[in-house]
C-alpha cells in the first residue's frame, strides 16, 4: 500500500515538472520571437544590401558570354576497340567508325568577358578563345555578335575579343594595386551557363605568384565564388570598378571550393592596350636568368634577408650585360620599389616600357651599388617556330628557351634546347611530348635553340621513327616517336 502511493505521488511529481518545462519553453519561445532587431542592425544591413545591388546593377551590363566552338580531332573512338569487338559486329556491322580513323566534331564551351570600350573591345582569358574556330558574343541586353580574336598573351592568359557594335556599356578601369585584403569584391560572370551571375566575397590575399597557372604571376585570391564559365568575367570593389579578370579556381572537385583566382586590372589593361595599339604584347626584358635566395645563398652572397632576386646568368649583348649587371648580383630594388623575390621584380621589368632606363639597386661582393639600367623589348622575332614538315614532329609548337622562361619554369642553367609550347592532337607526338618539355637532342644530335631544332627537322622523312632527349619535371627522359598506321 505505502508503495502504490508512493508511486502515485511521483508520478504526480513528474507530471507537474513536465508541465512547468513545457511551459517554461513556451515562455522562452515566445521572448525569442518576440525580440526585435535593433534599428540600428536593420540600418545598416538595408544600407548594406542596397549598396551591393547598386554595384551589381551598374556593373553587370558590361559583362559578357562568350560561346566558343572548336574543332577536334579523335585519334581513337572513345570507347577503345568495343565497336571492333567481333560480338558487337554480328549484331550492328560496320556502320560505327573504327578505331584509328580519325574523327572530326566540334566542341562547345562558355566563358566570359568584360567590355573595356564602348566601340567594342572585349577583355577575357586566353584559356576561353585558345584554339577557337567561331566565337560568339552575348550581351547583357541579350543581342548576339560574332567575336573576332584581336591578340592574345598566354604569358598571362589575357586575350582581346572585338565584336562590331558601338555605344557599349564599358566598365570603369580600378587601380588594383590599392587593392587590400578584406576588401569586399563581387564576381560576375556566367558559370555553368547561368547568365551573369553575381557572387559577393572578399580579397583573401594579393600577389599569389608561383601557382603554375601562366608565366606571369601577380593574382588576386578571393572567396567570392567562382566557377566554371566565370573564366574572363569581372571582379569588381565597392565602387564598381573592374580590379580583377576572373581566371581559375583551387578545386578538387571542379567546382568552387573557396579560392579562386583573378589576373589584377593594372596587368589585364596593360596587356590589353598593347594588344589594340601594336597587335601584340610589348613587354620589358633584361636578359637574364634569375633565382630567389635561400638562408644560406644570402649569407653567401652578403644579403641581410632573403628578399631579392639573385643572377644567375646574363645574356650576352642583352640589355642587363650593357648596363653593367653581372653574375652574383642580388638585385634588391628595382625603379624605386623593393624586390621581393623573382615574381616580384619578372613582374617588374614586364610592366617596364622598353627603353626606359631606371635605377637598379644591388648587392655586389656584399655591399650596395645603384646601376642605371636600359630596358629592352622582349624578342619577338624567331622565337617560335611551328614546324609543319611532314614527320612524326608535325604540329609541335616551339620556343627558344630565354632567360624568363628559364626563371618561370625552374628550368636549369646547363638545360639546352627548344620550349614546347604547344603539340596539335592530330600530331604522332601528341601524347608523348607534352607543354613545357625541353627538347634537348633529337636522334642524339644536340639542339641549342629554334636554328638547330629547325635544321635537324627538316631531314626527318614522313616514316622516320624518332628519338628525342627531354627535359621534363626536373629530369631527363629519352622517348621515341614513329608514325601511325594511318598516316597521321
Amino acid at each position: 500500500m505505502e508503495t502504490a502511493v508512493i508511486r502515485k505521488n511521483g508520478l504526480k511529481i513528474f507530471l507537474m515538472f513536465f508541465v512547468c518545462l513545457l511551459v517554461s519553453l513556451s515562455l522562452v519561445q515566445e521572448t525569442a520571437f518576440a525580440k526585435e532587431i535593433s534599428p540600428e542592425a536593420k540600418d545598416f544591413l538595408n544600407k548594406m544590401s542596397n549598396y551591393l545591388s547598386e554595384v551589381a546593377t551598374a556593373s553587370s551590363p558590361s559583362v559578357v558570354n562568350i560561346s566558343t566552338t572548336t574543332m577536334i580531332t579523335m585519334k581513337e573512338h572513345p570507347s577503345g576497340d568495343f565497336f571492333n569487338n567481333p560480338f558487337f559486329k554480328k549484331f550492328f556491322g560496320d556502320q560505327f567508325d573504327h578505331p584509328g580513323i580519325p574523327k572530326k566534331f566540334k566542341s562547345s564551351a562558355l566563358g566570359s568577358g568584360v567590355i573595356v570600350s564602348k566601340d567594342g573591345y572585349i577583355l577575357t582569358n586566353y584559356h576561353v578563345i585558345k584554339d577557337a574556330e567561331e566565337i560568339k558574343v552575348i550581351l547583357f541586353d541579350k543581342r548576339e555578335f560574332k567575336g573576332k580574336v584581336v591578340g592574345d598573351d598566354p604569358q598571362t592568359d589575357i586575350a582581346v575579343v572585338k565584336i562590331d557594335a558601338t555605344d557599349l556599356p564599358a566598365i570603369k578601369m580600378g587601380d588594383s594595386a590599392k587593392l587590400k585584403t578584406g576588401d569586399i569584391v563581387l564576381a560576375i560572370g556566367n558559370p555553368f551557363g547561368l547568365s551573369h551571375t553575381v557572387t559577393m566575397g572578399i580579397v583573401s590575399a594579393v600577389g599569389r605568384a608561383n601557382i603554375g597557372i601562366s608565366a606571369y604571376e601577380d593574382f588576386i585570391q578571393t572567396d567570392a565564388a567562382i566557377n566554371p564559365g566565370n573564366s574572363g568575367g569581372a571582379l569588381v570593389n565597392a565602387s564598381g570598378e573592374l580590379v580583377g579578370i576572373n581566371s581559375a579556381i583551387f578545386s578538387t572537385s571542379g567546382g568552387y571550393m573557396g579560392i579562386g583566382f583573378a589576373i589584377p586590372s593594372d596587368l589585364a589593361n596593360s596587356v590589353a592596350q598593347s594588344i589594340i595599339k601594336y597587335g601584340k604584347v610589348i613587354r620589358g626584358w633584361l636578359g637574364v636568368t634569375i633565382q630567389n635566395l635561400s638562408p644560406g645563398l644570402a649569407k653567401s652572397f652578403g644579403a641581410k634577408t632573403t628578399k631579392g632576386a639573385l643572377i644567375t646568368d646574363v645574356m650576352k649583348d642583352g640589355p642587363a650585360s650593357k648596363s653593367g649587371l653581372k653574375r652574383g648580383d642580388v638585385i634588391i630594388e628595382f625603379d624605386g620599389k623593393p624586390v621581393e623575390d623573382t615574381t616580384g621584380l619578372r613582374n617588374m621589368v614586364a610592366n617596364t616600357a622598353p627603353g626606359k632606363t631606371v635605377q637598379a639597386k644591388v648587392i655586389r661582393h656584399g655591399k650596395e651599388e645603384t646601376l642605371s639600367v636600359t630596358v629592352g623589348e622582349f624578342p619577338h622575332k624567331k622565337m617560335v617556330a611551328k614546324v609543319e614538315h611532314d614527320n612524326v614532329l608535325k604540329g609541335v609548337q616551339v620556343q627558344e628557351l630565354t632567360p624568363d622562361l628559364r626563371a618561370a619554369l625552374n628550368i636549369p642553367a646547363d638545360v639546352e634546347g627548344v620550349l614546347v609550347v604547344h603539340v596539335t592532337e592530330e600530331s604522332p607526338s601528341y601524347g608523348l611530348v607534352s607543354k613545357n618539355d625541353v627538347i634537348e637532342e633529337i636522334d642524339r644530335k644536340p639542339i641549342k635553340g629554334l636554328k638547330d631544332y629547325e635544321s635537324t627537322v627538316s631531314k626527318i622523312g614522313p616514316s622516320d621513327t624518332v628519338l628525342l632527349l627531354l627535359y621534363r619535371n626536373g629530369g631527363h627522359i629519352y622517348v621515341t616517336i614513329k608514325q601511325t598506321e594511318s598516316g597521321q
